[in-house]
């Protein structure tokens, strides 16, 4: 078979994990590090700096593609899996992973994977493992197709060759007001982020969070070029609903009131409120999302926590329970199944935003890039880390790069037929 051995070596995430219990229950900041004792199991301090776990798929030539295994900034919240062991997850990797993968045709992707990702003692690998193995196989299949790992998404899926870039969306971290600059000069497509994760950066009824998205669209306007028109976008942490209660009217109203600040702008609001569980968090932002609409408003409900697999997608996506969906990369597990959930979010007419976390690495960013681009999603984050320089130029090159391949390829195929 194609691949011949495996490869494992540690690495680093491009931020930190964080314990989003203990962030929420009142930990303060002091410089970078927060100041408490860790909640969430698993972590020894708040904040944990991000690690990593690359694997490299050795195949017959002694070509050597990679993928990389990591989890997400608040991991183990919100039902996801725990933080990131790179022991752990090498030594469960080195065996299990690694003879099923000496046993498969690489250059069958989806087959591929769904022999390697198949239940381990009846219970499924951990999700770092297929995320980071899946883009390992992706890269493979892709070179022994000599195509694209966006044309193996599209070979696979039966999609058509896409021609349109998708909009870059990027985050801020804690150096807001830099950042947002930093943003508005590069013209990114979505903005920013904001990470209002804190009661001291949503401010009693608010009022800091609504200032705050007053000054970026009135910074937009004094130093954006003209004609720049970014879609808003503010990830609240359930702010919202722990500040003003988890009354789903109160909270349309509130979003309501926080998109006539900036008319002329859609607002996207992630993660208005958490209410404790995936059904509850379907019934009543279904309810949300049903008073935006009928107010027609150009607020928008973006779903993050307690939606983290694919059947919490189609779930969410068949209730109308979002109007758009982050597809959290990691959380989802193999990254072909980041390409399913974005059709089904397009085939239930939901938004579908192909999101991560700031704790990933160039290759994973890459690797998503292209199955945005193939899947034609509504958004992309630019990622990893929490500086807008680099994760823009990573995600924005590689999404130009590939469109650059992708239009040659297209004229290719018109001159042969």
């Amino acid at each position: 078979m194609q691949i011949k051995d495996v490869l494992l070596a540690p690495g680093n995430g491009a931020f930190f994990y964080d314990d989003q219990a203990a962030i929420r229950a009142g930990a303060t900041q002091d410089g970078f590090i927060y100041v408490g004792d860790p909640i969430t199991p698993g972590f020894t301090s708040i904040r944990v700096p991000a690690s990593s776990l690359s694997i490299g798929l050795f195949l017959t030539d002694e070509t050597v593609v990679w993928g990389d295994m990591m989890n997400v900034q608040y991991s183990g919240a919100g039902g996801r899996d725990p933080l990131f062991d790179p022991t752990q997850i090498a030594d469960l990797t080195s065996r299990v992973a690694a003879p099923r993968l000496l046993d498969v045709d690489a250059s069958r992707y989806l087959d591929a994977c769904a022999k390697v990702f198949e239940p381990f003692e009846y219970e499924r690998l951990p999700l770092a493992i297929e995320y980071g193995v899946s883009q390992a196989l992706l890269r493979a299949a892709a070179y022994l197709h000599r195509k694209t790992m966006a044309e193996i998404v599209c070979s696979e899926f039966d999609l058509p060759l896409p021609a349109c870039r998708v909009p870059i969306y990027c985050q801020s971290g804690d150096a807001r007001e830099i950042n947002v600059d930093k943003m508005i000069l590069k013209a990114v497509d979505v903005l920013p982020h904001g990470l209002i994760n804190s009661r001291q950066k949503f401010g009693v009824d608010g009022q800091v969070f609504t200032e705050f998205v007053k000054w970026v669209a009135t910074r937009t306007r004094e130093i954006g070029r003209p004609g720049y028109q970014p879609v808003l976008h503010f990830d609240v942490y359930g702010w919202i609903g722990l500040e003003i209660g988890l009354e789903p009217q109160r909270i349309a109203d509130f979003i309501c009131r926080v998109a006539d600040m900036v008319p002329g702008f859609t607002l996207n609001i992630e993660c208005p409120a958490d209410f404790g569980s995936t059904q509850a968090q379907i019934d009543n932002y279904a309810q949300i999302v049903s008073i935006l609409d009928k107010r027609g408003s150009r607020a928008r409900i973006v779903v993050d926590e307690r939606c983290n697999t694919l059947e919490d997608i189609r779930l969410f996506a068949d209730a109308k329970a979002a109007h758009l969906v982050q597809i959290k990369t990691p959380d989802v597990g193999s990254i072909a199944e980041t390409a399913r959930a974005v059709l089904i979010c397009k085939e239930n007419q939901v938004g579908a935003y192909v999101g991560g976390s700031c704790t990933e690495t160039d290759l994973s960013a890459q690797a998503s890039v292209h199955v945005s681009v193939a899947t034609q999603a509504d958004m992309m984050l630019a990622k990893p880390g929490m500086g807008v320089d680099e994760a823009f130029s990573i995600v924005g090159n590689e999404q130009n790069r590939l469109l650059a391949m992708l239009n040659r390829r297209r004229a290719q195929n018109e001159n042969i037929g």
